[in-house]
């Protein structure tokens, strides 16, 4: 079949649209701006020598390469950012005004800084916040007593200031780490316990009144998850779902009342927790058409590694082959047990590119870190869970200290942006690890990772056409095409 006389229309409804429409793409006469990241140098996101692609064969199996194809396209990513918490929040109103406008440029900023686009956080308390609170009184069932008044301190202007440095617009999603105590079976903010039957619907018009709250405070909400780490009975806030019980609680009380809320447009994710029970979950709730017409996507952590196990990046294609109209979303990870003489650690960042790479080549829509910032402690954190973030204040000082992680970050936020496309991309070496997407205006960003202890030459490879370069040992860069 020839699909050079077909619509637009037509080879999207037979597949082939984006394929067939990107099937002309040449890199010959393109010139390629190479940004680096490297251990044991003080390259950080810097830029390099432009390169030039030449015409090149059938490469032989000597030659590294890593190999990109535009006329093959997946999902369309959404954003990637980090969570704004109360901890964040905290940390940066200690910082001297001049520290809070580097910060915000440098995350916010797309072109001085790494310009985030995705947010998360969290409804009522969590662990990264310097006490446990709700926003009613103990025992008001029908949330009279109603008020975000906790967050107006810190967490609002913080978000506030957020939106603002990054134009205006950030898609930001909510989740909860408990109901009030009262509507649980253990009657304890923390330590998990569940969520009594008689308080579901209760519950889930908390929901209704926290977004409605936010939005009137000029904080426009995306998306929101049904529960934060739905298995894990933590020392700090958390609550217990089983599959079967977010189900029932979605199709029941949870989606409905969004719907009668007049917030049906609101993006309903469903687990929320690590890549290790991703597909069970997924298939539960998923399977029951009442509970999936309500469910824009799954979310995931990267903490399956507590178990000594590697990251479970197979589970998420299972979730991504078996129901590919659901979005993946990574929803939080970040690096745990914080100590202030590890912040140059080169692990750090090599973890997220990792993670980034794999995630995004595996499905993932949108890519959301943990805190955005933390204090030289690791906190503040109320019951002492202390972990790392891309970016620590010394408030003893007031500096910021910018992690590598901040940079592995950065090589894809700032230069894969919303709406770009995933395309095809592979490597003949399994110390290179490599990504790639078309942005909306036709650059092609390709992301390569050397998590090897030697250089590596290697041939960036497009349609017969092949711009040589070397990738440094312990880097990360971004080859883009224009």
């Amino acid at each position: 079949m020839t699909y050079k006389f077909l619509s637009l229309a037509l080879l999207s409804a037979l597949g082939l649209g984006h394929a067939a429409a990107q099937s002309t793409y040449s890199a010959a006469g393109k010139k390629v701006q190479v940004f680096t990241t490297a251990q044991g140098t003080s390259q950080r996101l810097a830029a390099g020598a432009a390169l030039s692609f030449q015409p090149a064969p059938q490469p032989v199996e000597t030659q590294v390469c890593v190999f990109v194809d535009p006329a093959h396209s997946y999902q369309t990513l959404l954003g990637i950012g980090g969570a704004l918490t109360d901890a964040s929040a905290e940390t940066f109103a200690k910082l001297p005004k001049a520290q809070q406008q580097e910060f915000l440029q440098a995350y916010y900023s797309p072109s001085a800084g790494i310009g985030y686009t995705l947010a998360r956080t969290h409804i009522g308390s969590c662990d990264f916040s310097s006490a446990s609170y709700t926003y009613i009184k103990e025992g008001d069932k029908s949330l009279k007593s109603f008020s975000v008044k906790p967050d107006e301190k810190y967490r609002i202007p913080f978000i506030k200031q957020a939106i603002a440095a990054a134009g205006g617009k950030l898609t930001m999603f909510v989740s909860p780490w408990t109901p009030p105590a009262f509507m649980k079976t253990n009657h304890d903010l923390l330590h998990g316990g569940k969520l009594l039957p008689e308080f579901r619907q209760s519950w889930a018009d908390h929901y209704v009144k926290f977004i409605d709250a936010y939005q009137k405070q000029g904080i426009p909400i995306w998306g929101l998850s049904v529960q934060n780490e739905e298995m894990a009975t933590q020392k700090w806030e958390s609550c217990l779902y089983t599959a079967e019980e977010e189900r029932d609680f979605i199709k029941e009380y949870l989606g409905p009342t969004l719907q009668k809320g007049g917030l049906g447009d609101k993006k309903l994710i469903a687990w929320d927790h690590n890549r290790d029970l991703l597909y069970q979950r997924a298939s539960t709730v998923l399977d029951d058409p009442e509970a999936a017409k309500y469910i824009w996507g799954i979310g995931y952590h990267w903490y399956e590694t507590w178990t000594t196990s590697g990251p479970l990046f197979d589970n998420e294609r299972r979730v991504h082959e078996t129901y590919p109209n659901t979005n993946l979303i990574f929803t939080e990870g970040c690096v745990e047990n914080f100590k202030f003489d590890q912040v140059n650690d080169w692990k750090l960042g090599e973890r997220y590119g990792n993670s980034m790479i794999n995630d995004f080549n595996a499905g993932t829509v949108g890519w959301t870190d943990w805190n955005v910032l933390l204090d030289e402690k690791g906190g503040p954190n109320h019951v002492g869970n202390y972990c790392f973030a891309p970016v620590i204040a010394d408030t003893r000082t007031g500096k910021l200290i910018y992690t590598n992680a901040y940079y592995y970050i950065g090589h894809f936020s700032k230069f894969i942006r919303p709406g770009a496309k995933r395309v095809a991309t592979t490597t003949n070496r399994d110390w290179l690890q490599a990504t790639s997407f078309v942005n909306p205006d036709g650059k092609v960003a390709v992301v390569v990772m050397n998590s090897g202890d030697k250089p590596q030459e290697f041939q960036l490879w497009v349609k017969g056409q092949a711009a040589s370069t070397t990738s440094p040992a312990h880097s990360i860069a971004t080859y883009v095409i224009d």
